[in-house]
């Protein structure tokens, strides 16, 4: 997924904004960093419009959708009175119009709309109403944080947008399950690299209760990873400082490693694309293994003088060596 920015970016996973910081994100004084992968699965709630398409006919081409004013991007709540959770939902309903219009109901950003639309028939006689659509999205990324009293986490310091339209997913339902890093694509100049993972669909390690543009959140049903780990203290905002700093990284096997960065650049906290701080690796090793920061690092901790200060989001598309991160005071505000 990808967001221009003044220099081009890419998720290192799977879009930023502003998060106003909130008291509520004080009160979280320390947790336990964790930088391993894990395996996501989501569900939307409604189907996701990802493509306007158009119906090969006997009487010609349409796009019954299109004509009706649906919109990529668009969320597909109901058909009718009857809810849509997934594909095989929506197909269903239009199979069941035999060709009478139907009344969607959809959400447009904060908005929620409704359409009326005449499905027609494809050169194979079944109904199609024109559009490709999306009910669930599946990735790697990295678990930043585990609160050790509560069992909350938080993970990729940014949402899960569809690849196609960039919306945020609307979430139903979601997993994080075990995962490990069985190969590495390595970033260059042009082309971001990413983490191969292999998942354990028989270790899940927690629910996915929030999909925000700072991260997805949600509660450990299975403390394997952080058992044995320890607390550190979380950061303010104004104690990140331009310098030396680490991250932790899952980039081989089930190996949590501490790699060596520099703060190169802090941003306001009204910052237009939701950066709180540009980064540059400036470790040998993991500049040989990965060239940088890939796809899947997402969520990587970030700490300096011993407290944990934010995650990992993005990398630039054509330098991966550097990097955006969100402060973990803007992530704790949005959990």
């Amino acid at each position: 997924m990808q967001k221009n920015h003044a220099k081009r970016t890419v998720l290192a996973l799977f879009l930023l904004f502003a998060v106003t910081v909130s008291a509520q994100a004080a009160k979280i004084a320390e947790v336990i960093p964790i930088g391993h992968t894990v395996g996501i699965k989501m569900q939307a709630e409604g189907v996701l419009i990802v493509q306007l398409t158009e119906v090969q006919g006997a009487d010609g081409t349409r796009s019954p959708a299109k004509e009706a004013g649906v919109q990529e991007g668009d969320v597909l709540c109901r058909a009718g009175e009857t809810a849509l959770h997934s594909n095989d939902d929506l197909q269903k309903q239009v199979a069941l119009s035999a060709g009478q219009p139907i009344k969607l109901t959809l959400e447009r950003g904060d908005a929620e709309k409704s359409v009326t639309v005449t499905p027609c028939r494809d050169k194979t006689g079944a109904y199609r109403i024109g559009v490709l659509a999306r009910d669930s999205l599946a990735g790697i990324g990295t678990l930043t944080y585990v609160d050790p009293q509560t069992g909350a986490f938080g993970s990729l310091g940014h949402g899960i947008c569809d690849s196609e339209t960039g919306v945020l997913l609307p979430l139903q339902e979601g997993t994080i399950i075990h995962s490990t890093v069985s190969s590495v694509q390595r970033g260059k100049a042009g082309e971001p690299g990413s983490l191969q993972g292999e998942f354990s669909t028989e270790k899940p390690l927690g629910t996915v209760a929030q999909n925000t543009e700072s991260g997805i959140f949600g509660t450990m049903t299975d403390d394997s990873l952080y058992s044995e780990l320890q607390c550190v203290p979380v950061a303010s905002a104004d104690e990140i400082k331009i310098g030396d700093a680490e991250i932790l990284s899952n980039v081989d096997g089930d190996s949590v490693q501490r790699y060596s960065v520099q703060i190169v650049k802090l941003y306001p906290a009204n910052d237009e694309y939701g950066r709180s701080m540009m980064l540059r690796v400036t470790d040998s090793q993991l500049a040989e293994k990965t060239g940088g920061i890939v796809q899947g690092m997402s969520g990587s901790p970030i700490l300096q003088n011993g407290k944990l200060i934010g995650a990992v989001t993005h990398v630039l598309v054509d330098n991966p060596m550097e990097g955006y991160g969100i402060s973990m005071e803007k992530m704790l505000a949005a959990s």
